[in-house]
């Protein structure tokens, strides 16, 4: 089993920035893909950006140039620096890990006011 905590959700003003972290606990294993994810209300989850162990990065086209996705392998934590934020990004934000089964945490709201 792994666990996974996100924090750093938050009321934002558009243009302002955030920072999420996830940090996880459990049967992890650095090797494995973590990231990102978001569900907005009545929409399905997406993804935001995901880092590998290498620290490749792949982003969603909506947030490409705005935010950025790191990891920390020794402290089992990974980040996402939001920055240049627009209404449509409000969302649940989801920490995921891809091992075993794959894993998420329990999900920080980021709400981004016009």
């Amino acid at each position: 089993q792994v666990q996974l905590v996100e924090s750093g959700g938050g009321l934002v003003q558009a243009g302002g920035s955030l920072r999420l972290s996830c940090v996880a606990s459990g049967s992890f294993f650095s090797f494995n893909l973590m990231g990102w994810y978001r569900q907005a209300p009545e929409k399905q989850r997406e993804l935001v950006a995901t880092i590998t162990y290498g620290g490749s990065t792949n982003y969603a086209d909506s947030v490409k140039g705005r935010f950025t996705v790191s990891r920390d392998n020794a402290k089992k934590t990974v980040d996402l620096q939001m920055n240049s934020l627009k209404p449509e990004d409000t969302a649940v934000y989801y920490c995921y890990y891809a091992g075993g089964r794959g894993y998420w945490g329990q999900g920080t709201q980021v709400t981004v006011s016009s």
